[in-house]
């Protein structure tokens, strides 16, 4: 009998699930290297009774869109971009982190770190450290770095099986339990250059409209079934 709001009710729960990443994708529009994220929602079936299957929705995992984000040209030889797939590696207290994000400086020790202060590391897994007197930074599109005294390191960029599967750990870093692979070869790095986010404002406030006016629909569907059931018992109860 109330099987129906039941369904609404999970319809419901999606959707404020939905809204959440919506309104996150739209907060990170401007965020360096941000992945625009979309729900997965599946069919989950229940059989409360032997000839009778209700079909709720189940939130199952946010998906992100992988595609490379716009290009900016900043001019700042320490803004750095990957035109195909492809991560920047970190150093954090709890291991290596990986990042799209290239908003790279040098820190007072001449380290190049991220935008989080946390060093980028080499291919060798060291931090890089440019040499005391130099400023002429050119990075090459293999990722080497150079100053006017020559190349000094070259940048980590790696890329993983399954990239959907990369956990987020706030501030543009991502981790995950696969082992990380060399980046394609067609992956290349950008100097002066900044990837931007890949979400479309107009799109994302129209899902977030969309969302709201489905929320509504399923909240109408409980109040109508709510009087159905209420009126039911109060005819029950008069006819008793």
């Amino acid at each position: 009998m109330e099987n129906s709001i039941y369904v609404a009710l999970s319809r419901q729960m999606a959707l404020q699930r939905q809204l959440e990443v919506t309104s996150n994708n739209i907060a990170n529009m401007n965020t360096t290297g941000y992945k625009n994220q979309r729900t997965l929602f599946t069919e989950f079936l229940e059989r409360p009774g032997m000839h009778e299957k209700v079909s709720f929705v189940q939130d199952r995992a946010v998906v992100r869109d992988l595609s490379v984000g716009a290009m900016t040209q900043t001019g700042n030889p320490m803004d750095l971009a990957l035109t195909g797939h492809g991560y920047f590696a970190v150093d954090t207290a709890s291991g290596p982190r990986y990042t799209r994000a290239g908003n790279f400086r040098m820190n007072d020790q001449r380290q190049i770190v991220d935008g989080g202060g946390l060093p980028v590391l080499s291919d060798n897994g060291q931090p890089i450290t440019l040499p005391a007197g130099t400023s002429d930074v050119k990075v090459s599109g293999d990722g080497t770095v150079s100053t006017e005294l020559g190349p000094v390191a070259k940048l980590r960029i790696v890329t993983f099986k399954n990239e959907q599967l990369m956990t987020e750990v706030g501030s543009g870093l991502y981790v995950s339990d696969e082992e990380p692979q060399p980046a394609p070869a067609d992956t290349k790095v950008a100097q002066g250059l900044l990837e931007g986010s890949n979400v479309k404002p107009v799109v994302e406030m129209t899902q977030m409209i969309e969302i709201q006016r489905s929320y509504m629909s399923a909240q109408k569907v409980i109040e109508n079934e709510n009087d159905r059931i209420r009126n039911m018992i109060t005819k029950l109860g008069r006819s008793a």
